[in-house]
């Protein structure tokens, strides 16, 4: 009898364990799923023009970017990742606190959309990618972590390499969700150089703003 509880605790032991966490993707496949729906968003002003990026929410043409990068202009340009350019109206814009804007452009055929993931979950060290079109490098692609996460001012801080022109893009999980919008950088010499301090809003307040219809 000892030496038949010992075969079963035997077997038991020798069997295999399956893991049934969700697989990552890598990050070819992030971009490659994402990046069409990712835009450039140029608005003319009275001293040049305004870039950032942008992320196109629904398939009829309603894009989520950052407020500070409209300003007052009235002239908006949207860029999709195949080079085609439309016309932007503002739908709705939040000012420097909350820094989110909604445009619309209007298309002949549905357009591919982000996934607005769960910024709740997030963790310091965890990896994360950004697209943006930093000084008008369109479709740019970095990666990094979650350096630090500011719960007073709701922020994500990061060093994933972000520069003018990025904001408004996506901060990335590795499932390929968006875990923040990318608002700013850390900027103590005028863009003389990237120092990997960056910021992005965090995507559950942006939601928050979505479900009041801002």
């Amino acid at each position: 009898m000892i030496k038949k509880y010992i075969l079963i605790i035997c077997l038991f032991f020798s069997l295999p364990v399956y893991s049934f966490s969700v697989k990552s993707k890598t990050p070819c496949e992030i971009y490659e799923k994402i990046n069409p729906a990712i835009v450039a968003v140029d608005t003319r002003v009275s001293d040049g023009v305004s870039c950032g990026t942008g992320c196109i929410i629904d398939k009829n043409g309603t894009i989520l970017t950052s407020a500070h990068i409209l300003e007052d202009g009235n002239d908006i340009v949207v860029t999709m990742s195949n080079g085609q350019d439309y016309k932007a109206k503002i739908l709705k814009k939040y000012g420097k606190n909350k820094d989110i804007a909604l445009i619309k452009i209007t298309v002949p055929y549905e357009l591919s959309t982000v996934k607005l993931g769960d910024s709740a979950r997030i963790k310091v060290g965890e990896q994360v990618y950004a697209i943006g079109n930093p000084f008008g490098f369109n479709g740019t692609f970095t990666q990094g972590i979650v350096s630090r996460i500011d719960y007073a001012k709701n922020r994500i801080q990061t060093d994933a390499a972000i520069n003018p022109g990025s904001s408004g893009g996506p901060l990335l999980n590795t499932n390929g969700e968006i875990i923040g919008i990318n608002q700013a950088i850390y900027n103590p010499d005028n863009n003389i150089s990237n120092i990997g301090i960056g910021f992005a809003t965090p995507v559950n307040l942006i939601k928050e703003y979505l479900n009041e219809g801002i």
